[in-house]
């Protein structure tokens, strides 16, 4: 994911609402999320490179999303997939505290991230780039390719379209969230930040969704958990177009054991 949008428990109805964008190159190959065959508890999508995936969330809750850092100076050509991060945590039994303690020692291995993890009452943020571990309070929060509420345009701006979208009564109207979503507006230059990619890059890259003739927002996604524990998983998936390719919806109860 390249923008995530977490409100923890300030929801009337839902104690989790998680509206996320995954950028990527084009030709890169993914499928849309769906219940994998070798883990049957696992709702995702899955990158048919290295296996991995940037979001899911398990029948049992266990919640997780992935992030890059940007900084290009940095990158490790042979560093492993980012993506099994969240795959090995959906597919494990470590709670979330326990698998950083297992991750940190070899947490230079990777390219810069960013990881949520959790479950259905309780999320952690962690950077290998800040090496701290933040168990997310109650509250709203955004994240993209820097650290958890680091101010860059998009993040400002969406964090500001999503309260106001989520603060309307006990319902959340979905297509509002992926209208938000689905916002290209582009941040003057003078607002960019430098993070090492030339100026058209940082141009490009501004909005909440990106487009660009090889590189930009393949899906949308919405995670919802109510108070009851009913999940409502929902997922646009796009390809170099602004219309989506795909779209699936979920819906199901937390196993309770």
């Amino acid at each position: 994911m390249c923008l995530i949008l977490l409100a923890v428990r300030k929801h009337p109805r839902y104690k989790l609402i998680l509206a996320a964008n995954r950028d990527e190159y084009y030709d890169r190959p993914s499928e849309p999320p769906h219940f994998w065959e070798d883990a049957p508890h696992v709702l995702a999508g899955r990158d048919l490179v290295a296996g991995g995936t940037w979001l899911g969330i398990t029948t049992k809750g266990r919640i997780a999303a992935v992030t890059n850092y940007r900084d290009p100076a940095s990158v490790k050509a042979n560093a492993p997939s980012r993506g099994n991060l969240v795959r090995r945590f959906l597919a494990g039994d470590l709670d979330a505290s326990s698998y950083l303690e297992a991750l940190r020692p070899e947490k230079d291995r990777y390219n810069g991230f960013n990881l949520v993890l959790g479950d259905r009452d309780r999320l952690t943020w962690y950077s290998n780039r800040s090496d701290r571990v933040t168990p997310l309070q109650p509250g709203v929060y955004g994240l993209s390719n820097r650290l958890l509420d680091t101010p860059w345009p998009k993040v400002v701006r969406a964090k500001a379209m999503f309260e106001e979208t989520i603060a309307h009564g006990k319902e959340i109207d979905l297509q509002s969230v992926f209208g938000l979503l689905k916002d290209q507006t582009q941040a003057p230059d003078e607002s960019l930040p430098g993070t090492g990619v030339p100026l058209e890059w940082e141009r490009i890259l501004s909005p909440i969704f990106i487009t660009s003739p090889t590189y930009g927002t393949r899906s949308s996604t919405l995670l919802l958990i109510d108070k009851d524990d009913h999940v409502t998983f929902a997922d646009r998936t796009f390809n170099s177009r602004p219309e989506p390719v795909s779209t699936a919806k979920f819906e199901f109860e937390l196993d309770q054991n």
